[in-house]
């Protein structure tokens, strides 16, 4: 890694002979006295085997690397060593999507034969996961990536959670833009935009692991329409619904990030996006409908932070968002987000990060009143606890005045 964030990869040059199945089974010969000619072969794209004289200035282009980069084409340099390591086609994904590149004809039809034919069957769960992440964190649109992953058959054969996407019709009113497939491709754009943008809110700004959470996220959070969607009428008119997906989202979010393996925290975000990404509007509207007061709002909130620990607030408010930006609708794409506004600052104002995980009362304060270290003692704090989310007590003054009652009515 050099300044500015630019990564450089050093290849030697080296013999490499397939000897089975998957990214691992290699033979590999360092070979200092071979050609740049030959060495260039072994390279994958046109793009990458193009070399530079340190001395002279000179660019070394052998299969003129330099007319595909300018006119934005991937191309293999050579069709049968190309075929040696099918980690390439997941490369091939992720410089399409963040270089902004078209994948040469004859080169597609290639990759498209190898996955057919089951050669990425045996990579490594953490090599396909290197070129994915690269994908989420460094393409301005990962769309991109994820359609020609589509294109060359790779989401059919390897993603099955994925597939369904496509098939799942949504409400028009709500979702001009089409299916299940088509909004979560905009879902994921807009929270790669979400997770970038530069913001002075500090609570707005991510870090690298954060931004992941929320990418992921994104392309998580509608996984349960497929098993939930139902087209049915309402007063005379078609209306397609898909009540329960966020629960639905679960189980086909935990067998995809299965695959990959990006670990705890990105899958708990996934979790937290799949079942409550809905949640931030939901409590908004309940609000502008009068169905809810300001008290009631702010303690609805607090709950919701305790169900969603230890992931941040922070991140299921980029992907809720993200799922609201993510459509077709006039204006959606740049006016104010009130959902994630509201709850943002009612987060802070109240302190409710913090007070989520925290009970009103500890064991250090039932002690002084009679009650003993032991299974009475968490039961009791439960008890508090459970007041607390029906809005019974909010302070920790009235959480101790409710300890009293308890201890006295024994």
């Amino acid at each position: 890694m050099l300044g500015n964030g630019v990564e450089v990869d050093v290849a030697i040059p080296r013999r490499e002979s397939k000897s089975g199945k998957g990214h691992k089974d290699f033979a590999v010969e360092g070979d200092p006295d071979m050609s740049i000619q030959e060495a260039a072969r072994r390279r994958d794209f046109t793009i990458n085997a193009m070399y530079r004289d340190l001395m002279s200035g000179e660019l070394v282009d052998p299969f003129e690397g330099a007319i595909d980069l300018a006119s934005k084409t991937l191309r293999a340099v050579d069709t049968k060593t190309f075929v040696e390591d099918p980690l390439r086609i997941y490369r091939a994904v992720q410089f399409v999507a963040r270089f902004g590149l078209t994948v040469e004809q004859e080169t597609f039809e290639l990759m498209k034969k190898m996955v057919h034919e089951g050669e990425l069957d045996h990579l490594p769960a953490e090599r396909i996961t290197a070129e994915i992440k690269k994908l989420l964190l460094q393409a301005d649109k990962p769309s991109t990536g994820f359609e020609l992953m589509k294109a060359l058959g790779i989401i059919d054969k390897y993603y099955p959670e994925l597939v369904v996407l496509e098939d799942t019709p949504q409400e028009p009113d709500w979702h001009p833009e089409g299916n299940v497939w088509i909004h979560t491709m905009l879902v994921l754009d807009q929270a790669s935009r979400i997770s970038r943008r530069k913001n002075e809110n500090p609570f707005e700004r991510f870090t690298e692991e954060e931004r992941l959470q929320i990418v992921l996220g994104a392309l998580c959070h509608d996984l349960g329409k497929p098993s939930t969607t139902a087209i049915g009428e309402k007063d005379g008119v078609k209306r397609i619904r898909s009540l329960g997906h966020e629960e639905a989202g679960v189980e086909p979010t935990k067998s995809l990030l299965a695959k990959w393996s990006f670990g705890e925290a990105v899958r708990d975000a996934a979790l937290v996006s799949a079942k409550e990404h809905l949640k931030p509007g939901m409590l908004s509207i309940q609000i502008d409908k009068d169905k809810m007061n300001e008290e009631q709002y702010v303690n609805s909130v607090r709950k919701l932070l305790k169900r969603i620990h230890p992931v941040s607030w922070r991140i299921l408010l980029a992907i809720s968002e993200a799922d609201y930006r993510g459509r077709t609708l006039p204006g959606v794409d740049i006016e104010p987000h009130i959902a994630s506004d509201r709850m943002q600052k009612v987060i802070i104002d109240h302190q409710l990060a913090e007070a989520s995980t925290k009970p009103l009362v500890s064991g250090s304060d039932l002690i002084p009143l009679g009650v003993e270290a032991g299974p009475r003692m968490g039961e009791i704090i439960k008890k508090i606890e459970e007041a607390r989310d029906a809005g019974e007590i909010k302070t920790r003054e009235e959480a101790l005045e409710m300890v009293e009652e308890i201890v006295r009515s024994r």
